[in-house]
């Protein structure tokens, strides 16, 4: 690939099991070159920072304007009693440093209509892991605009869904208002389900910054951590609703 970032040896060897997957193994350069938003290091942006930063993703950046709280310990894997009171994205960006010293991570402030030109700026992928819809319609609309696909998941209860987002389609077409959403402090959540979840949603990214085929793109990945049943659901395309 040329302009593509070489890979020393030791990253060759920090890569070395998925670089034996046939998939995988011509994308790393691709993925040390990629640059990607992470908006969220809560429950879902965990797990989807933990496992970016170990698959060698060359540059995150996180955007969370939020402290650690004690009852965010349960589920929020970057985190521990010592953290409480201090920036999400501060020790998430210094705990990834020390997963992977070759991947460049940056601490920014929450995602806004203020802070978006900055925080969008340069990147080439949107995950949206927030909590809210305020946030999720935010992230709609400016990732439409800006033409950048985004993967989007949503986690509560014992429930989960994970989607490939943008340009032309996106959280909107699926999801116009926000009636009878409620939040993990309204219904709780269960600590496990938001790892499920947001490890999906890092395997999309993955394979979206590596040229995969088959991403979620137009389908509804949905879990029941109850009955541990996965579904799969194709959305109905805008265009042809509207004809």
């Amino acid at each position: 690939m040329s302009g593509a970032p070489t890979l020393s040896r030791s990253e060759l060897r920090r890569y070395s099991r998925q670089l034996l997957l046939s998939e995988f193994a011509g994308g790393q350069e691709r993925l040390k070159a990629a640059r990607v938003l992470v908006i969220g290091a809560g429950g879902l942006g965990c797990p989807v920072l933990a496992y970016l930063a170990g698959a060698g993703v060359g540059f995150l950046r996180i955007a969370d304007g939020d402290t650690v709280s004690l009852s965010n310990l349960h589920r929020q894997t970057l985190y521990t009693q010592a953290d409480v009171g201090r920036s999400k994205a501060q020790l998430a960006a210094a705990r990834l440093q020390q997963v992977n010293p070759y991947v460049a991570v940056e601490a920014a402030p929450a995602l806004s209509a203020e802070t978006a030109a900055a925080l969008l700026g340069g990147v080439s992928l949107v995950i949206d892991a927030s909590d809210n819809f305020g946030t999720r319609y935010l992230v709609h609309d400016l990732c439409t605009a800006a033409g950048l696909p985004w993967v989007w998941g949503a986690a509560g209860g014992l429930e989960g869904m994970v989607s490939v987002f943008g340009p032309e389609f996106g959280l909107r077409d699926v999801f116009p208002t926000s009636e009878g959403a409620e939040s993990c402090d309204e219904i709780g959540v269960v600590g496990p389900l938001l790892g499920v979840v947001g490890s999906v949603m890092a395997m999309e990214a993955l394979k979206l910054l590596t040229g995969q085929p088959d991403v979620l793109t137009g389908r509804l990945w949905t879990y029941d951590a109850l009955s541990a049943r996965v579904r799969v659901v194709r959305l109905p395309d805008r265009t042809s609703a509207a004809t």
